[in-house]
């Protein structure tokens, strides 16, 4: 926001820095199913989500706009979330699916470039940590993709579990002119303590020049119930110290971190495990290079 700006009401005010809330996601279970919530424990999110719900949470927790991101590997998704971010205020940019393994995947790119909404495309993410070979980055026919996405100027947006970080590395320093955003950090293994196999391998990757990290789906891998913010900071504290603070960017997986948290928490989370940094520091993680990376737009009020 700049200055002279009305301050939406519940924003809190201990930053007047753009807050971008880099990672969330929204379905609406009477279009389509989403397979992935079949497990018990994922029951609370078994219903519709929208940007309906999200924004008044939103307006509350002093987030000024969001990146949307896939959950499903289907055509018709990605479409649908750019006709949202062109119909909503809150929506900036919108990280997408399209089959990186499709001969025509650069064809697949430009239909949605040139599609309702299409300018609010900056990424693409395909859904690696569900793929059984842990090198399926770095195989020939995603190797051709991943060229188109670097030519058509967007970001691969990274969903991979800790195993799977190594073939991430290899794929980034193939690809120096693309940047890589990795989701979640990686998904460390919070729940169990530091892993110095996962803090290892996040440098790796964080070590190339074309890297991000997003601060955001680490309060889903501590222990839903009992997590505190004291739990998390080793793997925000070590992802800070790799990336920097001009590489990371929040995102607050909702509505994944309701299983959690509540959202105004979440928010609240990453504002603590930045709080030591410096006010331009903190500014870049909880917006700045987010609206920089993604080449994001102010749309509508405010």
């Amino acid at each position: 926001m700049t200055a002279g700006e009305h301050r939406p009401e519940g924003r809190p005010a201990d930053t007047g820095a753009r807050i971008v809330d880099a990672h969330h996601h929204v379905w609406d279970l009477s279009v389509r199913d989403q397979d992935w919530l079949a497990d018990d424990r994922l029951a609370p999110l078994r219903r519709t989500f929208t940007t309906a719900d999200l924004a008044p949470e939103a307006a509350a927790a002093g987030v000024d706009a969001t990146v949307v991101v896939q959950t499903v590997t289907v055509p018709d998704e990605t479409p649908e979330l750019l006709a949202l971010a062109a119909a909503d205020d809150l929506v900036a940019g919108v990280v997408g699916w399209t089959d990186l393994t499709a001969p025509d995947v650069a064809d697949a790119l430009a239909r949605l470039r040139d599609g309702p909404g299409g300018e609010h495309l900056v990424g693409i993410r395909h859904q690696v940590q569900g793929e059984p070979d842990p090198r399926w980055l770095l195989r020939p026919d995603v190797t051709r993709g991943t060229r188109a996405l670097a030519a058509a100027g967007l970001v691969h947006e990274l969903v991979v579990l800790p195993h799977q970080l190594p073939a991430a590395a290899e794929a980034a320093a193939a690809h120096p002119d693309l940047l890589f955003v990795l989701d979640h950090l990686g998904k460390p293994p919070v729940a169990e303590g530091r892993s110095a196999s996962w803090a290892r391998d996040l440098r790796r990757l964080a070590g190339l020049p074309n890297t991000l990290g997003k601060l955001s789906g680490l309060v889903t891998e501590a222990h839903w119930d009992t997590w505190t913010v004291e739990d998390l900071r080793p793997f925000a504290d070590t992802a800070l110290e790799a990336f920097g603070p001009e590489r990371l960017m929040f995102g607050s997986d909702w509505p994944v971190c309701l299983l959690a948290a509540p959202y105004r928490r979440v928010v609240g989370t990453a504002r603590e495990l930045t709080a030591a940094l410096t006010p331009a520091e903190r500014a870049a993680v909880l917006g700045g290079t987010a609206t920089r990376v993604y080449g994001l737009r102010r749309h509508g009020p405010g």
